[in-house]
């Protein structure tokens, strides 16, 4: 190992062991929060399916930026305000979104179509203004180039900790009107039938939404900012059904890729904070994608080999039970017999096969006979000739094979 890649591990590991300063620690806590809202957050921007607004929101904020420091430079700020500018990012994000759904109520204008033009444009005018800024002799003006990609180490103590105390209040707010947002979120008829201000619940998330954009500017740069506010509850969505379950693991990926970005990139100086993050948040989707019992790559194509077995096992315990003696099952489900007691080692069926070849008979033949009448009446995601017939198939159909009145 060289000695250069051996003093950035030291220093990465200092830096994620909290144990390289105040202003290291208090940057990349108010980082980790940051990505706790943003994942509880995001989490309905991905239900809202929002991200394209929102990414063309990121975008327009960039005029505002350099537009806010050129007015503090005006006006005798010569250093970066954050406050001022993010007040100046949120006017042009405004701004970009109002003209996109101005561009949407036109003929032949696509949504798809306005917020390319209004991402494209905006974002071209902030680079041209962000050039012209960086040749003119202002001070504060070099640390601007990083709420494109965002930089954590070049943020002061003071800056961390307002964007923390946004992020928490942002977060704050998604707990408090979870119950709304959730029932918006799935069924906007629904809520407007009880007498909820679907509008303004509405609103409220994608102020949210916009809150977060602007707050994680400088920290993971508008670029990637949206990806936060996704990736996470994509990761999330793997390992759940249930919305809170999925906020609450999107708010902890968030937090962590937060957490581990942020430290990278204060330990290498040249790598972006937003880079890093969404580099880490996407560690987090991947292992979802793979991993998740349910929804992984890995455990949906081990519940296919389960079912495939059992669906072998149950053919030839219906053989063995139309008189065959030994029936041949094939080299991997032979494997599976023999390890579930069906089988024994010199391949003929043990007392327990014989004892279970009956009722395994009859539960394929009233699968066979349920497909062949009424395959309409089968429940998704049962799975034939495994399943228990009478605790899956509807009671009507079972009476109507069986011979009997419903």
């Amino acid at each position: 190992m060289s000695l250069a890649l051996s003093e950035a591990l030291t220093r990465l590991f200092d830096v994620l062991t909290l144990q390289a300063g105040y202003n290291a620690n208090t940057v990349i806590a108010g980082t980790a929060v940051l990505g706790a809202a943003a994942g509880g957050v995001g989490t309905f921007v991905f239900l809202r399916g929002r991200a394209l607004i929102s990414d063309a929101l990121s975008h327009a904020t960039l005029p505002g930026i350099v537009l806010a420091f050129l007015a503090g430079a005006a006006i005798g700020i010569e250093t970066r305000s954050l406050p001022l500018l993010l007040a100046g990012a949120t006017a042009t994000g405004l701004i970009g979104v109002a003209l996109m759904h101005a561009l949407t109520r036109l003929p032949r204008v696509t949504e798809d179509s306005a917020i390319g033009a209004v991402l494209g444009s905006f974002f071209g005018l902030g680079v041209v203004l962000l050039s012209y800024v960086q040749n003119l002799p202002l001070a504060g003006q070099a640390g601007l180039h990083h709420f494109l990609l965002g930089q954590a180490a070049a943020m002061a103590r003071s800056e961390a900790i307002t964007i923390a105390v946004l992020a928490a209040f942002a977060l704050a707010v998604v707990l408090y009107f979870f119950k709304e947002f959730r029932l918006v979120a799935f069924d906007r008829d629904f809520a407007a039938g009880l007498g909820w201000p679907v509008a303004r619940i509405d609103l409220a998330m994608a102020g949210l939404g916009v809150a977060i954009t602007v707050i994680g500017l400088q920290t993971v740069g508008l670029v990637m900012i949206v990806a936060l506010l996704v990736v996470p509850p994509v990761a999330a969505r793997f390992w759940s059904n249930d919305v809170r379950t999925i906020a609450l693991l999107a708010g902890i990926f968030g937090a962590l890729s937060a957490y581990i970005g942020a430290a990278a990139s204060y330990a290498l100086s040249d790598m972006p904070t937003g880079a890093a993050i969404v580099l880490a948040a996407g560690v987090f989707a991947i292992a979802g994608l793979l991993f998740a019992p349910r929804r992984g790559v890995i455990g949906v194509a081990l519940s296919a080999l389960r079912f495939r077995l059992e669906l072998a096992r149950v053919r030839w315990l219906a053989r063995i039970a139309g008189g065959e003696a030994a029936p041949h099952a094939g080299p991997l489900p032979s494997l599976y017999l023999r390890a579930t007691g069906l089988l024994d080692v010199s391949g003929r069926p043990t007392a327990r096969a014989l004892r279970d070849a009956p009722a395994a008979a009859r539960n394929l033949s009233l699968w066979l006979a349920a497909i062949t009448r009424r395959p309409e009446a089968v429940p998704v995601g049962a799975r034939f000739g495994v399943d228990p017939v009478h605790a899956v198939l509807p009671r009507d159909l079972l009476d109507e094979i069986e011979g009997r009145a419903a």
